[in-house]
């Protein structure tokens, strides 16, 4: 917003000698576009919040409405920000802010693209609506969504039967009040679960090519930082990888994802992966049973094979198109770091130290600071720590 306040400012001093001159000439064809634009779809919006599909229809297609209306919507509005006229008709791109109900503490925002057509009398109407280029996509995109509503959950799907959403969903609402009992009771309590159809489907959500997440079974969307605002939290499933876990997998995973809500707000800028994906794991793996062996194979064959790792995993070492094993042995160090604390210092602190660091603000110093207030110890002790623990734990 202050980006845009700038360019206004700029926009304005630049015209200012110009202003009394293009007062007297009214608005120009394209504004006069861009205002009817804009009341059809305000109209639109309007009708779709009020369940008025033959009003909706009145504005254009009706595929939208027919995809979106098991869709719970708070809000729904459109901003136009430009119109381009063609042989047939227009284009609009403008930003789309809608809220779920019950679950957005603030509108999702997504660039869309909309196909307009102009009847004989000059009437405009709506023929496609699609995401920006280089946008992702919006589930709806992908075909009608179904609703499946939990204790604390919603999910929301395209390509399944509810009977498969309500499955995701009794594995949500174990999994909310499982992080409660960890983290707190400072966050929304609620979780909302998108499954598309396919791993194709779930990559056009994120906006990345699907490689990027073939054989992960799913990740949390959101905005990080301390704002306290933190809309729109979105656990998206790869329907394929999820279906290859068996019942206690597929829990720790929903588990996990809901602790990346739920930790949102305090997760900033400082937060390193290992502490972050690490805690997620740690609440994850509670409860299950699972010894060190189990959850951290590819660790515990490392320690085996005598090359326990020196420091604790860096950021990079938790990118999606890392290679499997590295990858894999990153999770699993960061979820030990995260145990040790528990098991050495206590749950309690190792929440507090999770916070202490996201408070920080900046990378720089974030760790050693919380190490030093919350757990009386030093990075190098730390990581010595550590270090000792994978092996006595993994050996």
């Amino acid at each position: 917003m202050a980006g845009r306040r700038r360019a206004w400012s700029i926009k304005a001093a630049g015209l200012g000698l110009l202003l009394p001159l293009a007062g007297c000439g009214g608005p120009t064809a394209a504004d006069s576009a861009r205002a009817d634009v804009q009341q059809v779809l305000d109209r639109r919006a309007a009708a779709l919040l009020g369940h008025d599909e033959t009003a909706y229809g009145a504005t254009g297609t009706r595929i939208g409405y027919t995809r979106l209306r098991a869709l719970p919507l708070a809000s729904w509005s459109y901003r136009v920000t430009a119109v381009h006229r063609t042989a047939s008709g227009a284009t609009a791109d403008a930003e789309l802010r809608y809220r779920v109900a019950g679950y957005d503490k603030a509108p999702v925002d997504a660039r869309r693209t909309l196909t307009l057509g102009r009847t004989a009398g000059g009437r405009w109407y709506v023929t496609a609506d699609r995401p920006a280029a280089q946008a992702g996509q919006q589930l709806w995109d992908q075909g009608t969504v179904t609703a499946v509503r939990g204790a604390h959950s919603l999910v929301l799907g395209t390509g399944g039967s509810a009977a498969d959403l309500r499955s995701y969903a009794r594995l949500a609402d174990r999994a909310v009040p499982a992080v409660s009992g960890a983290w707190g009771t400072d966050w929304s309590r609620r979780v909302v679960v998108l499954v598309p159809r396919s791993l194709a489907g779930m990559a056009s959500l994120l906006g990345s090519p699907a490689a990027s997440y073939r054989g992960i079974a799913a990740v949390t969307t959101g905005e990080a930082g301390g704002s306290g605002r933190t809309p729109a939290d979105r656990v998206v499933v790869n329907p394929e990888a999820y279906a290859g876990l068996g019942d206690p997998g597929k829990q720790v995973v929903l588990t996990h994802e809901t602790t990346h809500v739920a930790t949102r707000a305090r997760t900033t800028a400082a937060t390193p992966l290992w502490l972050s994906e690490g805690y997620a794991d740690w609440i994850g793996y509670l409860g299950t049973g699972r010894t060190p062996v189990e959850a951290a194979p590819e660790l515990a064959r490392a320690v085996r094979d005598g090359e326990t790792p020196h420091t604790l995993p860096a950021d990079k070492d938790f990118a999606f198109t890392s290679e499997p094993t590295g990858l894999a042995r990153a999770y699993e160090g960061g979820w030990l770091a995260c145990r040790m604390i528990a098991d050495q210092w206590g749950a309690a602190r190792l929440g507090a130290f999770y916070r202490a660091v996201g408070a920080h603000g900046q990378r720089a110093g974030a760790v050693e600071e919380a190490l030093e207030k919350v757990l009386d110890t030093t990075p190098q002790d730390f990581t010595a720590r550590w270090r000792a623990y994978v092996t006595t734990q993994l050996g």
